[in-house]
């Protein structure tokens, strides 16, 4: 008879737990939002989300370089344009507020990997992800006409010298149609990160507070997931997948990680998981109340990620967990 084995030989100091540690997080792992508004010299800290700040295009190179020096080799940018129409101009005009933050900080940190959202919600009055018929109060929204301006946006990010492109409207086609425009326009070598699997989840309060996109009415359940749903997310993912895609996001992520779990299993793409808003809200929230240890949460809670799959971490913790890791 073999001995009985005791999980607990192997707990027996911090040098043996490390040794046998299944899941590692790193600084590779991390990527740190930007949001960038027009102006010099601002940094408005965002109410609803302690420690993250609306940027003028000066204070967004500095948080760039800060997080390069902390060795987070990426960020990726949103806009609050000047101003906000039908058409999404902000969006897609080459001197939007994304694409002069992207210019500025590739200048100032030429190896630091520079992602750009390619949305419309930011851009459009309404506060929707593309046009929408006769402003339809439902928040429906024509995909067709949608993907022709998420093509311009994504034309205009790459010339403005971002290293990759990711789409996060839902709509449906847009991976095929954004690779295409990528590729005639000679940047081929651009990859594609898309938000493969995005729920219409009520973790994004604190994002629409910082990007200013909170819908005017209706809601964005048209074109967003249904929480209920995993094995549409799989769905979505193979259509993203066959269109071309190099990498995939699930968002958000603490209460989705059966779906980081399913999506990883059925590729091999990098999966990248958003710890969203809401969940950074949270965590912040309770640690300045005094009820949890911040930096226990924080760090568990990126590893749960990773050790569900996911690849590549979004979240607004990146500084920190930084910090903490070193």
């Amino acid at each position: 008879m073999f001995p009985i084995t005791r999980p607990r030989r192997l707990r027996q100091n911090p040098q043996l737990r490390r040794m046998v540690q299944e899941t590692t997080l790193t600084l590779n792992d991390l990527i740190y939002p930007l949001f960038v508004v027009p102006g010099e010299a601002i940094a408005k800290e965002v109410k609803s989300m302690p420690g993250v700040y609306q940027l003028s295009v000066d204070k967004a190179v500095d948080q760039a370089k800060e997080c390069f020096d902390l060795g987070i080799p990426s960020i990726i940018l949103f806009g609050i344009p000047e101003e906000k129409n039908s058409e999404a101009t902000g969006a897609w005009h080459d001197h939007g507020i994304v694409q002069k933050a992207a210019t500025a900080i590739k200048k100032a940190i030429p190896d630091l990997v520079v992602i750009a959202d390619t949305c419309l919600c930011e851009y459009t009055a309404h506060g929707h992800c593309g046009y929408l018929k006769d402003e339809d109060i439902t928040g429906t929204v024509l995909n067709d006409p949608t993907l022709e301006l998420l093509k311009k946006t994504a034309l205009s990010q790459a010339r403005a010298g971002v290293d990759i492109i990711a789409p996060s409207g839902m709509m449906d086609g847009f991976v095929s149609v954004i690779r295409e425009g990528l590729d005639e326009a000679g940047f081929q070598d651009i990859p594609i990160l898309s938000y493969a699997a995005k729920y219409a989840s009520a973790y994004y309060g604190p994002f629409r507070d910082a990007a200013e996109s909170a819908p005017q009415f209706g809601d964005r359940r048209t074109y967003q997931m249904d929480p209920s749903n995993a094995r549409e997310a799989l769905k979505e993912v193979a259509l993203d997948i066959a269109e071309g895609a190099d990498m995939l996001m699930v968002k958000p992520a603490l209460s989705y990680m059966d779906i980081i779990w399913r999506v990883k299993e059925m590729t091999n793409l990098p999966v990248a998981a958003y710890n969203v808003s809401g969940e950074y809200s949270m965590v912040k929230a309770a640690a300045l109340n005094g009820w949890i240890d911040e930096k226990k949460v924080t760090l568990e809670t990126l590893t749960s990620f990773k050790r569900a799959g996911a690849d590549l971490i979004l979240t607004y913790h990146a500084k920190d967990a930084a910090r903490w890791l070193a």
